[in-house]
């Protein structure tokens, strides 16, 4: 049998003959986990200056530093922090680097932990509309770009569509998203969401 030749188009040649792209993809990858490494430690330094008003179990947790190379065909980087995932029960903030597309800060909760928090965000909903966060309304939570199908602004929401929402699914997800252009403050945006998430919890 006869296979057809597979060929490469022009840009293709260009980039399976030149070495250099990937050595500086994975330079800036280095650098996002550098700068989680960083994030990770102010995080942490938050959690313990709260630990009395947040659930014990998520306080002693390391948190984790992960990277992929696939998530719809491009590579990521995730910091979880804390991170508590026991079954149907998870509370955890999500930090995320996904290339080509943006950084990320999700507040994820599920189980007993959105079962404790969930009147916090009804009670919350002017400022949550005022932070310009993004609400998850779809049905698989690990989904994580902010596409119609996954994400609504909170400002197009009426507090009756929240309540809804929060009771049609078994978890919650708030995320808010940095664009790459904003590398040089991204550490300090991310920090300041993170702050103002655990100030929404703790209030």
């Amino acid at each position: 049998m006869n296979k057809a030749k597979i060929h490469l188009s022009k840009q293709e040649m260009q980039l399976v003959t030149n070495a250099d792209w990937i050595l500086t993809k994975n330079g800036i990858i280095k650098k996002v986990q550098s700068m989680f490494g960083n994030i990770e430690q102010e995080m942490t330094a938050v959690l313990q200056q709260h630990a009395e008003q947040l659930p014990a179990d998520i306080i002693h947790i390391h948190s984790k530093i992960s990277k992929g190379e696939n998530y719809e065909g491009l590579p990521y980087i995730i910091l979880d922090c804390p991170r508590y995932f026991k079954g149907e029960n998870i509370f955890a903030i999500r930090t995320m680097f996904w290339w080509g597309n943006f950084f990320s800060i999700t507040l994820h909760l599920s189980g007993i932990y959105k079962n404790e928090f969930e009147n916090k965000f009804i009670e919350s909903f002017d400022g949550l509309k005022k932070e310009k966060l993004f609400f998850c309304h779809n049905a698989n939570q690990w989904e994580h770009h902010f596409g119609k199908t996954n994400y609504t602004p909170v400002s197009k929401l009426s507090v009756n569509r929240l309540r809804k929402l929060i009771t049609k699914n078994s978890f919650i997800k708030l995320a808010q998203k940095i664009p790459l252009k904003k590398w040089d403050k991204a550490d300090k945006i991310l920090i300041d969401h993170f702050k103002r998430i655990i100030k929404i919890l703790i209030d």
